[in-house]
């Protein structure tokens, strides 16, 4: 592809960056329309069937004012993320987070009339509600669940400064965080978290090495910090929990999440089945590396010290190229993606670590965060990221209520986009050892999804079982972390990341609880889907996009019935999406049997 520009364009969205008069005026003019929404719902006391036309006027201003949130929400994301430094960014993002509490106290309300409407008159109003009716039923099922709106509604108030406010601190404290590292010929140099952790797929094992302890020293120096952060967010959490009645923590995730506990046991069972088979890749790339085991810090390490970089342009154009192979529509996409600046990409300093990407439902365009170092693991970050943003698009026309999707069948599409990519770059080799580092790569990203995410899951489930008894100190933390790294590993590597509950901050995100299983489910879902569409051709394009347009119309299970025909309660589906992974073990093992 011709040179592309590796700094989004915020500026589509709203002019000006936090600086802007056109997103100020925007907040607030949302925060005067919340504020009458609040009142409308107020004096709305009773809703019967008599009142169907009130009622679904009631629900399309909801949804509208829901859309505009987002649009801000989505905004200051990427406002806080392309500069942690950015003050005004962080101001706004505050903001943001009391238009989000004022919008949860009218959620509030919205649910206590859902709740009061009689059964009876129920089902003649949902008649007429057509493509939000899931998710109304969804939210009037759930609202049952809750406490009285005067209660619910001042935990929302409370939030802000009592529960979110810890995730922005988290933010924070990492930006402050600056990893001081030394050149073998002499001199140091001091980087960001997110610049330090590009250099752990680095090929030269010392760097590696003196990278990863840089960071867990970091990490370990601040940890009474993250220590308070992780507790007392998560005190919060179950606070509320206990104040409805919920003594499940894992009810609220899997609920949004839409699936079932059964749904989530057997595939973590399954999971564990296969992971022996996986075990058997780690040994051999220990091997390969002359070390007798693995170390937290070698699991990415490339296999040969000559792994060449890939420019930006070059990267962008093979992501192209075989979008297309599949579906002429998403290659299109993707390309009007990267030529019209959607994408944050560059190297520097302040940026927030890790990557992501977030819609504009007003806009109707989607950005993605990343930090671009010419890997292999970068081109497939981006093709994942833009996954998630053809997802999106694909959910253009429908009601914003029900593009709600939830954040498992969110990774479906990012997933499914990653091995398109990953599986052609493995093709596309030429020499044993291109094969060898794309084989290794999809190995590795396979480690991460069965096994790195089950460590976050366990610990996630042991840290809450025990901080519901109360605080947990940073020893416990780590002895907790290190022992799930172990238990997911299958005692496969010599040194574990026992500061990782600190350094991962998907553990402090306020807005999804257990940010982690999800992401296995995705991954292992979306391969299903691969081996189906490998199995179906071109013709399966349609029902791929036609499966990615009811993700936020159903549960995850009637989702998989309906487009797939199988039952995810049952292990058949998910051996067939390991079957497929293990498939490059036994490649890689054949590739690298001693001659």
């Amino acid at each position: 592809m011709a040179k592309l520009n590796q700094k989004w364009d915020l500026d589509p969205v709203f002019k000006g960056g936090s600086a802007s008069p056109a997103f100020s005026g925007f907040l607030k003019q949302l925060q005067e329309d919340l504020r009458h929404f609040k009142s409308v719902l107020q004096h709305r006391v009773q809703v019967t069937a008599a009142d169907a036309d009130a009622f679904q006027t009631i629900m399309k201003q909801y949804g509208e004012l829901a859309g505009r949130l987002r649009e801000a929400a989505a905004f200051t994301e990427c406002l806080t993320s392309q500069n942690v430094k950015d003050e005004k960014a962080l101001a706004l993002s505050s903001r943001v987070q009391r238009l989000i509490a004022l919008f949860e106290a009218c959620d509030t309300q919205t649910d206590a009339l859902l709740r009061r409407i009689d059964d009876k008159d129920w089902q003649r109003l949902v008649e007429n509600l057509g493509d939000i009716r899931f998710a109304l039923e969804e939210k009037r099922s759930l609202s049952r669940k809750k406490l009285p709106a005067e209660q619910e509604e001042l935990i929302s108030s409370l939030s802000v400064d009592g529960y979110h406010a810890w995730g922005q601190l988290y933010y924070a404290l990492v930006g402050k965080i600056k990893i001081p590292l030394a050149h073998p010929a002499g001199g140091k140099e001091t980087l960001s978290v997110s610049q330090a952790s590009n250099l752990l797929d680095d090929p030269d094992r010392t760097v590696r090495q003196q990278v990863f302890h840089a960071l867990e020293n970091s990490w370990s120096e601040n940890a009474d910090l993250f220590a308070a952060t992780l507790n007392h967010l998560s005190g919060y959490r179950l606070s509320v929990y206990e104040a409805r009645g919920w003594s499940d923590f894992l009810a609220e995730p899997l609920a949004f999440n839409r699936m079932t506990r059964r749904t989530l046991d057997t595939m973590w069972q399954t999971v564990t089945e296969y992971k022996p088979k996986f075990v058997r890749f780690l040994e051999r790339k220990a091997k390969l590396l002359g070390l007798d085991r693995l170390s937290w810090f070698d699991v990415h390490a490339p296999l040969t010290r000559d792994t060449k970089k890939v420019s930006y342009e070059d990267a962008a154009g093979f992501i192209v190229k075989h979008f297309r192979t599949f579906n002429p529509k998403m290659a299109d996409f993707a390309k009007h993606a990267l030529e019209n600046r959607w994408i944050e990409a560059e190297n520097r300093p302040d940026k927030r670590p890790g990557g992501f990407c977030t819609s504009f439902p007003l806009t109707g365009e989607s950005r993605i965060f990343m930090t671009f170092s010419g890997t292999a693991s970068n081109t497939s970050t981006i093709a994942h990221e833009l996954g998630h943003a053809y997802h999106q698009s694909v959910m253009q026309g429908i009601p914003f209520l029900s593009q709600q999707y939830a954040m498992n069948v969110a990774e479906t599409a990012s997933t499914f986009s990653e091995m398109i990519v990953s599986d052609a770059a493995e093709s596309a080799a030429k020499s044993k050892e291109e094969k060898l580092t794309f084989l290794s790569t999809k190995l590795e990203r396979s480690i991460d999804l069965l096994m790195n995410i089950h460590a976050r899951f366990l610990f996630e489930t042991r840290f809450y079982a025990e901080r519901k008894k109360g605080a947990v100190p940073v020893d416990r933390l780590n002895q907790l972390m290190e022992s799930a790294e172990k238990e997911a590993y299958l005692n496969s590597l010599d040194v574990y990341h026992p500061a990782f509950w600190a350094s991962k901050l998907h553990f402090y995100i306020t807005d999804w609880p257990f940010y982690n299983f999800p992401y296995t489910f995705g991954f292992l879902f979306s391969t299903g889907i691969y081996v189906q569409a490998l199995k179906g051709g071109k013709s399966f394009a349609a029902k791929y996009d036609a499966l990615l347009r009811d993700t936020g119309r159903m549960t995850t299970e009637q989702l998989a019935e309906k487009h797939l025909g199988v039952v995810l309660s049952a292990p058949d589906f998910w051996r067939s999406a390991l079957d497929y992974l293990a498939q490059d073990v036994d490649k890689f093992l054949a590739l690298t049997d001693s001659p």
